[in-house]
């Protein structure tokens, strides 16, 4: 008999608290310079989860969403700052969850990397273990 995986996450302060239920899909890693500046990083790793699949188990209060783009908010802890989602209008019913709020160990691959043509210059390079695209899914696959 097999037992279905739960995840738990939260942010650095632990006021916000999550629960996911089931397989993580893919990871999926982006270096564009809109993930870099929401994070704060060369690049955002994120996993999409269906909103079935996830329960915010405390910190709703403290959720606050920023729109950056029209039909895409980037939620995030008002406490202290760690970004937790992002959800798309076009893409209805699912949350991209930053792995890195994860706690203990992850049981998914590597998907892909995107926006590899805008990668910071300074960061030394590529995971070897996933296919690369010059943009977003769909576009020129590169090495």
């Amino acid at each position: 008999m097999s037992t279905t995986p739960t995840y738990r996450g939260h942010c650095l302060c632990g006021g916000v608290r999550f629960r996911i239920a089931g397989p993580l899909a893919p990871i999926q890693v982006c270096h564009c310079s809109q993930c870099r500046q929401a994070q704060g990083t060369a690049l955002a790793t994120n996993v999409p989860v269906a909103d079935a699949a996830f329960t915010l188990e405390a910190g709703a209060e403290l959720l606050k969403a920023f729109e950056a783009t029209p039909g895409k908010r980037r939620w995030f802890c008002q406490t202290c700052g760690s970004p937790v989602y992002s959800e798309r209008d076009s893409l209805p019913g699912v949350k991209r969850i930053r792995i890195g709020l994860i706690t203990g160990d992850i049981d998914a691959p590597l998907e892909a990397q995107y926006f590899v043509g805008s990668k910071a210059n300074w960061w030394p390079g590529l995971a070897d273990e996933a296919p690369c695209f010059e943009a977003g899914p769909g576009s020129v696959r590169v090495g």
